[in-house]
């Protein structure tokens, strides 16, 4: 795991060695529910495997709140 910030932005990724064809015991939720609270807080979460065998999961995350707009 790496972690990186900046004034404006946190940053983490995730990688870990990727076995074919293997599911974990969870619903199949875990990754969109990141994804959809990195997007609420005005991030982003992307996941996948790499070319090299492994998985991965990096997010950005804004260091201060959006601004609301009325």
């Amino acid at each position: 795991m790496t972690l990186d910030h900046t004034t404006t932005a946190l940053r983490i990724s995730v990688v870990s060695p990727a076995r074919p064809g293997h599911h974990g015991a969870g619903t199949g939720h875990g990754l969109i529910g990141m994804r959809e609270r990195a997007e609420t807080a005005g991030g982003t979460l992307t996941y996948g495997p790499g070319p090299d065998g492994t998985y991965a999961v990096h997010a950005s995350l804004p260091t201060r709140a959006p601004a609301e707009h009325s």
